[in-house]
């Protein structure tokens, strides 16, 4: 009798190389490009990468206003977009992040501040508090401040609906 050993596939991490984050992020640049020019606005843009994602900044240029595209709602449409036109180009998915004129930071104080509202909330004697919808990066984001915060939070909810709940440590 032989024993039967079953073929397990490996489990492989999206791990890119820093010359794959790279392509992504002149892929993704000349798009971005492409749209200011179509739109007749100014700005400078810069690529790194940053924590195996590239990271596509757009800022004001000479006197150019991206005020217009850096709603949170605009910058997400605008990423989802970007991904694609590196994904068509790459055959990969993209998980870049994109940011125009300054507006992650902003959203990453909105964010914070968010958590502490809720915080306050919990120690003031709530038992749970769910928090707005948002996408993968800002959930990401506000799962780290509650943690760093000594709180507990999960994620519920499929799709855009996914949204953030916050209790107090387990």
């Amino acid at each position: 009798m032989t024993d039967h050993v079953e073929d397990i596939a490996p489990v492989v991490d999206d791990v890119r190389s820093t010359s794959q984050l790279d392509e992504e992020g002149d892929i993704a640049a000349d798009y971005i490009e492409e749209l200011l020019d179509i739109a007749d606005l100014d700005g400078d843009i810069d690529i790194t990468a940053r924590n195996g994602r590239a990271y596509v900044a757009v800022n004001d240029g000479d006197g150019s206003s991206l005020a217009g595209l850096s709603s949170p709602e605009t910058v997400n449409a605008l990423q989802e977009l970007t991904r694609l036109a590196v994904q068509n180009k790459t055959g990969e998915f993209s998980r870049l992040i994109l940011d125009i004129g300054g507006s992650r930071a902003a959203r990453t104080r909105e964010l914070q501040e968010l958590v502490e509202t809720v915080i306050a909330k919990i120690t003031a004697g709530s038992e749970r508090e769910a928090l707005p919808a948002m996408s993968s990066y800002e959930r990401k984001l506000v799962h780290d401040f509650v943690s760093e915060a000594g709180f507990h939070s999960e994620s519920e909810g499929e799709g855009r609906g996914r949204h953030i709940v916050v209790s107090a440590a387990l």
